[in-house]
């Protein structure tokens, strides 16, 4: 069962621009599906998956391109990076638009060898696991802004949770594969999913000399998502240096496993922190690795609110990235440890989020709000996402918005 992607709008538009598409994501999330329903049969497919079509890439990429002519979808391009210069000559000479479209599960080196062989020639696109309004058939979603206008025009289409419900969802993760698979399957899939990842992605970008190490070091990573990082602390824990962390969390971010969020800060605000937060960017790997089996012990669990707060940043980050747009995300915290969840930096206007597991926020919960007013910067509408039944005002510059909402 193919479900409609958001991305399908801006991909299509983009194909009447740009030569080549890149679309990039962790493996999984149906970038190749996408590309196949897409091309509608008009566009040669090619794997480098297959062994033997990355020994002919690798060895000879000219005679791999005389074989296999435009317009050609190359799945896994990164196992080949020895294409991208003829790509490009290709394209130079024969400067039609639509002509290759690639996929890549690894960023790490891929995103370098791009730049450098088909800058201004490729559309760069980030498609992730299913957003809550692809799998409710709604996948012409706007990037999320908390202004009136937005709230009002999903409230017609907005789902409607209760908490067990929702936890669910959270638990079972966006993989297009999980979303049809029964509870019985949970387990399995994610166990071979990060057997792959390991053996396939990892394997390519570092020497991992203890697998049992690198997985550790993921489950400690997926136990600490919402949270600061640390690169000390988590050194310690795991019992390998600083350099080798900061080594592997990059390649989670260059796989696309987790998203590390920036503090807001500027030359007029020394005082703030310059420390990250890190999130997965899939909830049920996440629930996986952090041995939670089933949603119910999840809810009650210790985890509940920072998996909670997870889900809203990536449903949130989807909707920006499955429109073709970069994400203008921040959080505030300062040294006086006042923190705001989320800020959205649009058109000059900074928008605040609080991202709270409860039905009825107060005014307590946005106190740290009022400290954005010494940025020097405009201060749009802002929201608490909860598990309210309806959009209520807390103050009359911020509503409680129900996370049906994002």
């Amino acid at each position: 069962m193919f479900k409609k992607r958001t991305l399908s709008k801006f991909l299509k538009e983009a194909n009447k621009n740009f030569p080549a598409l890149l679309i990039t994501g962790p493996r999984q999330v149906g970038k190749t599906t996408l590309l196949k329903n897409l091309s509608k049969g008009k566009y040669t497919y090619i794997t480098l998956d297959d062994p033997e079509m990355k020994l002919l890439a690798k060895e000879d990429p000219k005679l791999f391109l005389q074989r296999f002519a435009p317009p050609l979808i190359i799945d896994e391009i990164q196992y080949a990076p020895e294409l991208l210069p003829i790509i490009k000559m290709i394209i130079d000479k024969d400067r039609k638009n639509g002509m290759f479209w690639l996929t890549g599960s690894q960023q790490f080196h891929l995103m370098k060898n791009v730049s450098e062989s088909l800058a201004g020639r490729v559309a760069i696109l980030d498609l992730q696991g299913l957003s809550q309004s692809e799998k409710n058939n709604n996948p012409n979603m706007d990037s999320f802004l908390p202004t009136k206008d937005y709230l009002n025009g999903r409230d017609k289409i907005c789902q409607k949770f209760d908490l067990l419900k929702l936890y669910e969802i959270i638990w079972k993760g966006s993989f297009p594969e999980v979303f049809l698979l029964n509870k019985n399957q949970w387990e399995l899939f994610y166990t071979s999913y990060i057997q792959t990842y390991i053996e396939r992605d990892v394997r390519d970008l570092v020497q991992v000399k203890n697998k049992k190490t690198f997985f550790k070091f993921l489950q400690i990573i997926a136990a600490r998502t919402g949270q600061l990082v640390n690169y000390s602390d988590l050194a310690n824990s795991i019992g390998i240096d600083l350099k080798t962390v900061k080594s592997w969390i990059s390649i989670l971010e260059a796989s696309r496993l987790i998203y590390i969020l920036e503090p807001y800060y500027s030359n007029l605000t020394k005082r703030l922190t310059k420390t990250q937060k890190l999130y997965f960017l899939d909830t049920g790997l996440c629930c996986y690795l952090t041995g939670w089996d089933n949603s119910k012990v999840l809810e009650k669990g210790a985890m509940s609110g920072e998996i909670f707060e997870t889900y809203v940043i990536s449903e949130m980050l989807k909707s920006y990235w499955h429109n073709g747009k970069r994400a203008p995300f921040f959080f505030y915290r300062d040294k006086e440890k006042r923190e705001i969840d989320l800020l959205i930096y649009k058109n000059g206007t900074l928008y605040p989020i609080e991202i709270k597991k409860k039905s009825n926020p107060s005014k307590k919960d946005i106190k740290h709000f009022d400290v954005l007013n010494k940025l020097n910067v405009e201060i749009g509408h802002g929201i608490v996402i909860c598990l309210s039944d309806k959009i209520l005002p807390i103050n009359v510059d911020v509503d409680m918005v129900p996370i049906g909402y994002i």
